[in-house]
């Protein structure tokens, strides 16, 4: 059973979409990496959608939208077409866009593409390459299509693992992206939406490239809307710096949040709801003078 019930539902391009409230403006979620689908913003479309115009949509690789088993068709590009489409399905004309983990590199690119269609962007734990990754994790994301002699901690990040123990990657992934104590109920919902995907699926996705270091540069330098960039300062699936740096190159605010992992929209619902309302209604009212978000 869930909390709310969307009030409209859509396919766009193959994805699947919902609609809650009818409140202005838009808030639209954009998903992160096809390991979950938009089951992730569970805790915050129920309270947001009581204020504003809600949409979200799952990834294509999960959920109910298409799973092309070409890796090109997991471009960022193809991630932010698909952005497009949904809000043109939807009826959204302008959007505060917010984004999780590698949901950030689509949304850069639809917005670059898509001012006009912007009125603020947040960005959750961005997974962005501006800084180096952890060394671990890094280190096994350059050797995913290996063959490895250990399946210890990272070295779970490989495709042959993957077709072994599909669910133990996930149990591990999860784990370590929900560091905060008491984070099993977070854990099991998100195994379960991994679920929902399969192996095969999740290769694929992981084999399309994303952005570089220059373009991503590129892209945060030229953003011209409000930015708000949340990371947790625990974050062990993307480094904190990476936060900081997306919020110095698009001249954003920074919300850190100490103790806290991968998920704070997850982990620290009510923190992250009530910045995201807050800064949606500066976006709806730019002549407000602007509350300085802290960690």
């Amino acid at each position: 059973m869930r909390a709310l019930e969307p009030d409209e539902t859509g396919v766009a391009r193959g994805i699947y979409w919902e609609r809650f409230g009818d409140g202005d403006p838009t808030i639209l979620f954009v998903p992160p990496w096809a390991i979950v689908h938009s089951r992730i913003w569970k805790m915050q479309v129920p309270y947001l959608a009581r204020h504003f115009r809600v949409v979200v949509f799952d990834p294509r690789g999960n959920g109910s939208s298409i799973r092309p088993p070409d890796p090109a068709s997991y471009s960022e590009e193809e991630y932010a077409e698909d952005t497009l489409a949904v809000m043109d399905a939807s009826g959204t004309e302008r959007a505060v866009v917010v984004s999780l983990s590698l949901g950030a590199q689509r949304s850069l690119l639809f917005a670059d593409a898509h001012p006009d269609r912007v009125l603020g962007q947040v960005f959750i734990a961005p997974a962005i390459r501006l800084v180096p990754d952890h060394p671990m994790r890094g280190r096994y994301a350059q050797r995913f299509q290996e063959e490895l002699d250990t399946e210890d901690g990272w070295a779970k990040l490989n495709a042959h693992y993957w077709r072994r123990d599909f669910r133990g990657f996930l149990e591990f992934f999860f784990s370590n992206a929900f560091t905060e104590p008491h984070s099993t109920k977070q854990i099991e919902d998100a195994v379960g939406w991994g679920l929902d995907t399969d192996a095969e699926t999740l290769i694929a996705t992981s084999l399309a490239e994303g952005l570089d270091e220059q373009r991503t540069r590129e892209l945060g330098e030229r953003v011209s809307c409000p930015v708000l960039v949340i990371h947790g300062t625990d974050d062990a699936i993307r480094p904190f710096a990476a936060g900081e740096e997306l919020a110095a190159v698009t001249g954003g605010e920074l919300m850190a949040m100490p103790g806290v992992g991968h998920c704070p929209q997850a982990r620290k619902p009510v923190a992250v709801n009530l910045a995201l309302r807050e800064f949606v209604e500066r976006t709806r009212n730019p002549r407000k003078e602007a509350v300085h978000v802290s960690g």
